[in-house]
């Protein structure tokens, strides 16, 4: 195995797993309890989540999972987080990498969160989100994960008890960027990267490290770096029947792209999910298999909404119910026979894929950047983070998992 990686959470995961399968490798996304073996797949990326839970429990939860990773032959390891460092000054990013630094005797781990084709860049040790600093766009007010501070440095010192320090652009583009590295007089450095060009550097640079972190894109480029254009990709093959999409991300991406879509809808109420029975899934199944077009059940709602019902009924129990709600609906409508499910969302996306008892994917073609297509067995599925795709995305992600 020549990759292998965790991911904090499930879309962050999938997303991953497209990176790597783009760039040529055969790559399978594996989720919930994990076999005894893999198969022989190039790149195995196992989909936890971490995000947003305590400390310690994120910490073993990554020991374990790499454990199994090194027990399937992988020759490095890969942690990724969001491209935009989701994460609290007390978050997991920091303790995560620190222990899996500690367990794999790295000297020296380089954090690479950019993504330049989804906008996500570092420069002098910030972060931008298109041409605004990290603390300017939206996700300063991401209801989890608030990102006030674009400094990665300061905020990943804030986590960790390891020196941070920097690779400038600069040194990065530098023929003597390796021998800089290696001279670094910290453990954890955060890497400037602004175009693809960037990030295949970097992945030439970490290509003999034991540990590299960093979003979806530092996988393609680690996949470029070991040659994997050209190597054997299995065929993957669309479905038709019954589809149904499900949104509970409440990003602008995502509200905008189901305001886009023009098929039914439904919205799910925070109330609703906090009351949900049998009968309610069942009705509410009901109503998904009487629509003569894929339906859209949205839980999602403006930011303000959203703040308003978690100071009412608090934040865990609103975001348990919705999850535990969809997970619900999905395991009810596969066994009506829907066999396309497009989510959007990394939390609701976790819960479907629980669902429908889903415990590993292989991984197809892009729908949109960050978003894979996946096969597990007759179903096919797409699984993205709430501020991925075009404003047509639901109708892309329809005929790509039909095979159009």
């Amino acid at each position: 195995m020549l990759i292998g990686a965790i991911g904090d959470d499930f879309t962050g995961s999938a997303d991953l797993a497209n990176m790597i399968a783009q760039a040529g490798l055969a790559t399978r996304l594996y989720a919930g309890p994990l076999p005894a073996s893999a198969t022989d797949e190039a790149a195995a990326i196992v989909a936890l989540k971490t995000r947003s839970v305590p400390v310690a429990e994120a910490v073993a939860a990554s020991r374990a999972a790499v454990d199994w990773l090194l027990k399937q032959g992988a020759e490095r390891i890969l942690f990724k987080y969001c491209s935009t460092f989701d994460s609290t000054p007390e978050g997991n990013i920091g303790p995560v990498a620190e222990a899996l630094a500690d367990d794999l005797g790295a000297d020296r781990v380089l954090f690479v969160p950019s993504f330049p084709t989804t906008g996500r860049t570092v420069y002098q040790g910030h972060l931008f989100v298109g041409d605004r600093l990290l603390s300017e766009s939206p996700l300063a007010q991401h209801p989890l994960t608030p990102m006030t501070d674009p400094d990665l440095r300061r905020w990943l010192a804030r986590q960790t008890s390891q020196t941070v320090g920097h690779l400038p652009l600069a040194v990065l583009r530098a023929e003597n960027a390796a021998a800089a590295l290696a001279e670094a007089d910290a453990r954890f450095i955060i890497a400037d990267a602004i175009d693809d060009g960037d990030i295949d550097r970097l992945g030439r640079l970490v290509l003999d490290a034991r540990l590299v972190t960093g979003g979806s894109a530092i996988g393609s480029g680690l996949a470029r770096a070991l040659g994997a254009e050209g190597m054997a990709r299995g065929r993957w093959t669309g479905v038709d029947g019954r589809a149904v999409l499900m949104a509970g991300s409440c990003s602008a991406a995502t509200l905008g792209q189901i305001a886009a879509y023009d098929g039914p809808q439904r919205r799910l109420s925070v109330i609703e999910a906090l009351s949900a029975d049998d009968t309610f899934i069942e009705t509410l199944a009901a109503w998904v298999l009487q629509q003569d077009r894929p339906p859209l059940i949205a839980a999602s709602s403006p930011a303000d909404e959203v703040t308003a019902a978690q100071e009412t009924y608090g934040r865990e129990r609103v975001a348990t119910a919705i999850e535990n709600t969809f997970a619900r609906l999905a395991a009810a409508l596969r066994q009506h026979g829907v066999l396309r499910f497009v989510v959007a969302g990394g939390e609701t996306s976790g819960a479907v894929a629980t669902g429908l008892g889903i415990t590993s994917f292989e991984v197809g073609p892009q729908i949109a950047p960050g978003v894979p297509a996946l096969t597990a067995g007759p179903l096919r599925v797409a699984l993205k983070s709430g501020n991925f795709g075009g404003r047509d995305f639901f109708h892309r992600a329809l005929e790509v998992l039909e095979g159009r």
